[in-house]
């Protein structure tokens, strides 16, 4: 067994047992299924993980190593799959453009060099992903609203500095006065 300190992503949750082999359900929570294969290990809590011995991304099944049968294998429903920030940078390739959104988190975002507000989360909302942005207090003194939501696509998303944590956008100050 590891024992875990750092920060840990939810990134899965097992299901229910299906068939007489101890097959399971897997309810993926992450936009990067390639990480989820045979030989995996992933944390279940903070400090015990458990080892993939059999994946199936077309039906969405996966059994644990040294589980054969459905008794064995509901010990484990319900279970909440886990990953570590590092884990994921190693295992999940991301296109030019994209970033993960543990990433966009406390970064400043700025529009025509005036401060907006820092991102508090990604939301997904149906397809697009949204910086929710909890406003600059200097601006929620002038009466704007504490926080606010930005599509995190063109024409808004402008620029993104990860090592700077840095966001800058174009019409957000619009979107936030209209909020």
């Amino acid at each position: 067994m590891s024992s875990q300190s750092k920060p840990l992503l939810h990134i899965a949750t097992i299901g229910k047992t299906v068939g007489i082999k101890g097959d399971m359900k897997l309810h993926i929570k992450s936009d990067f299924p390639e990480q989820f294969k045979a030989g995996a290990s992933f944390f279940i809590n903070k400090r015990d993980k458990l080892t993939l011995s059999d994946v199936n991304l077309e039906r969405l099944l996966v059994k644990v190593n040294g589980i054969t049968n459905p008794q064995d294998a509901k010990k484990f429903t319900n279970a909440k799959l886990f990953t570590t920030y590092e884990e994921t940078r190693k295992n999940c390739h991301l296109d030019e453009g994209e970033y993960f959104f543990f990433d966009l988190e406390d970064c400043d975002v700025f529009e025509d060099g005036k401060l907006l507000g820092r991102v508090k989360e990604v939301e997904r909302i149906n397809v697009t992903n949204y910086l929710s942005i909890v406003t600059d207090s200097v601006l929620v003194e002038k009466g704007l609203p504490k926080s606010f939501l930005v599509p995190f696509i063109a024409p808004f998303k402008k620029d993104v500095d990860i090592e700077k944590k840095v966001i800058t956008l174009s019409g957000a100050m619009d979107i936030l006065e209209a909020s």
